[in-house]
């Protein structure tokens, strides 16, 4: 890859690599961040990326780099009781949709909420998706199916929408 074609990548991916990082880990800053990792490691291994699977590698890159972050966070937080109480306390008044939504996706494990975020909000091929997590085909299947039943039952309950 050239440097004409990291550019071109950089102006069609960042946004939606950005999105893909931010419904991931709700934190601004560090989607930013996440995002500005991924392109510089791609800038550092342009010869070896193909400019047709550039998409597919960013992708990569930043679930990885998403992983990572996940692992640090667990071992650095510790949940107070006021955190528990509000997480488990039934929701008296009505929220927006996307704050129902947003609670239900915080509820998946973190492997179903990468792949439904990015089959549902991205639209990638569950072979594209595969490729990203390093997951099999029907292993993607499953995970989505899996997140689908799980958002169903929590969007589903009147407590949710109330």
């Amino acid at each position: 890859m050239n440097s004409e074609q990291y550019n071109t990548c950089v102006d069609m991916h960042s946004d939606g690599l950005f999105r893909f990082a931010l419904k991931n880990l709700k934190d601004e800053d560090e989607a930013k961040e996440i995002v500005q990792s991924t392109f510089e490691k791609m800038w550092v291994r342009r010869e070896d990326v193909d400019f047709e699977r550039a998409k597919s590698y960013l992708y990569t890159a930043a679930y990885h780099a998403m992983v990572d972050y996940w692992r640090k966070a667990k071992r650095m937080t510790q949940i107070s009781e006021e955190t528990e109480n509000r997480m488990s306390a039934p929701v008296a008044e009505y929220k927006g949709l996307k704050a129902i939504l947003e609670r239900a996706l915080s509820q998946l494990p973190e492997v179903q909420k990468t792949v439904i975020l990015l089959r549902d909000y991205e639209g990638y091929s569950y072979e594209e998706i595969g490729e990203i997590t390093n997951l099999n085909e029907s292993q993607v299947k499953v995970y989505i199916f899996r997140a689908r039943q799980t958002l169903r039952n929590i969007l589903g309950s009147l407590e949710a929408v109330l």
